[in-house]
């Protein structure tokens, strides 16, 4: 039988290649989008089910080509996991304006985009998910994330919106709120002195993303918020 098929955005090094790794142990075959065209087929060579599409997420003309390759290749997707992220830091007097438009363009445009091309077959099939990956920008504004968090709220709420609409088609929409500083290299050397609880598992995440995905329609979640267990919040 052949697998079903998972699309996931922002493949890289940490959360994004976790999230693949964990679909394709859970039988999927997973489509990974990201602009790097090293790193994914890196990726493609160490995953048995994975392969690589080399894919700015912002454009519009290079999902189609993509999505289509990927209806070749795989088949119809059925999940839709949206990792890419966008992000500055800066206060809203000093960043330059276009970056927070370029992170908009990556956080929130390009999940409508995405799910605008992919939804339909999910409504016809009566099931599916779309999974999207954010953080606590997501739910509140700070000093020096004006370029970045006004774009995950944004994103939030899209999602929010997605959600109401195809949950009583049968699509699962979620929102996780990853409250935490992931564990990947360049955190570990920025936050030397941290210990390990200060960090969440890319591993971690993953598996609540795959908990989503496949998580019974009598009980669907929406806003789902992970930290470890010693964040302050």
């Amino acid at each position: 039988m052949s697998r079903p098929v998972a699309i996931v955005t922002g493949v890289g090094p940490g959360t994004g290649s976790a999230i693949t790794r964990r679909l394709d142990s859970a039988g999927y075959a997973v489509a990974m989008l990201a602009r790097n065209r090293e790193r994914l087929a890196a990726f493609e060579a160490e995953i048995a089910h994975a392969k690589a599409y080399p894919c700015d997420v912002t454009d519009e003309g290079q999902l189609d080509i993509v999505l289509a390759a990927v209806r070749h290749d795989l088949g119809t997707p059925a999940v839709l996991v949206h990792n890419a992220v966008g992000g500055a830091f800066g206060s809203f007097l000093d960043i330059d304006p276009k970056v927070l438009a370029a992170n908009f363009q990556v956080n929130t445009m390009a999940l409508l985009h995405l799910a605008r091309r992919l939804a339909p077959d999910m409504i016809q099939a009566g099931t599916g998910a779309i999974v999207v990956t954010g953080n606590t920008s997501a739910l509140r504004g700070r000093a020096n994330f004006a370029g970045f968090a006004p774009t995950k709220a944004a994103q939030r709420i899209l999602a929010e919106a997605m959600a109401r609409e195809l949950g009583p088609k049968g699509v699962h929409v979620a929102y996780v709120v990853i409250d935490a500083v992931i564990d990947v290299p360049w955190a570990r050397k920025r936050y030397a002195d941290a210990p390990d609880s200060f960090f969440i598992k890319p591993a971690a995440i993953a598996s609540e993303v795959l908990h989503l995905v496949q998580q019974d329609r009598s009980a669907w979640s929406f806003n789902v918020e992970i930290r470890p267990f010693g964040e302050k919040w």
